[in-house]
Parts: C-alpha cells; structure tokens; sequence
C-alpha cells in the first residue's frame, strides 16, 4: 500500500464531494449578484486581519470581535451567503474528522491507547 497513492485518493474524494460541490454552487450565485459579493469580499478581508494580528499575538478588543459577530450574523441573512458558510462548516467538519482519525491511528506511538 503506498501512502502517497491513498493520499491522492482522499484527495480526490474530497474535490468530488457533495460538501465541495456545495460551496462551488454558492460561490457562482454569489458571483452573480454584485453586492452580496461585495458583502462576502469585506468580511473575508476584515476576518484576515483578524486572524493575522491574532496570530501575530495582537488580540483584538471585544468591540471588534462583536463588530465582527455583528457583520457575520447580517451576512447569514443572505440565503446564498449562508448556502457558502453552510457548506465550508460541513466541508471543514469533514476535514476536522479526517484529521482525527489519522491522528488516532498514531496515538499509540505516543502512549495512547489505539482504538
């Protein structure tokens, strides 16, 4: 059995699945309608910065964090907004989930008990 080959098969099995079709299909309806493009562009912007100065140890203020709460409770207002965000939640559960079991399966090279 080689690794690399099974690899490319769960890689493949993800591209293909329902979870990536979803979030492609949300995409195009959200390129087709200008302001909900708009919308989804600046809270992505605004979520890497986020991100970067929390990665960079500059946590924000719990102002900004409702700011950002706020923002992301009105995009989830846009049915085709919450179709994408939907289906990265499902898609990222899965990847979530995969992790586990690989990191499970090498538990017990650490002291843990394998399942």
């Amino acid at each position: 059995m080689n690794i690399y080959d099974k690899a490319h098969e769960l890689s493949t099995a993800i591209r293909d699945s329902k979870e990536v079709s979803d979030i492609t299909a949300a995409l195009k309806l959200i390129e087709n309608d200008p302001e909900s493009q708009r919308m989804l562009d600046d809270f992505r912007t605004r979520q890497m910065e986020v991100q970067q100065r929390m990665m960079s140890g500059d946590m924000p203020n719990p102002e900004e964090m409702e700011q950002m709460e706020k923002l992301f409770e009105v995009l989830n207002l846009n049915l085709n907004i919450r179709r994408l965000f939907d289906a990265e939640q499902r898609l990222s559960t899965i990847i979530e989930d995969i992790n586990k079991i690989i990191t499970d399966s090498l538990s017990h090279l650490y002291g843990g008990a394998a399942e």
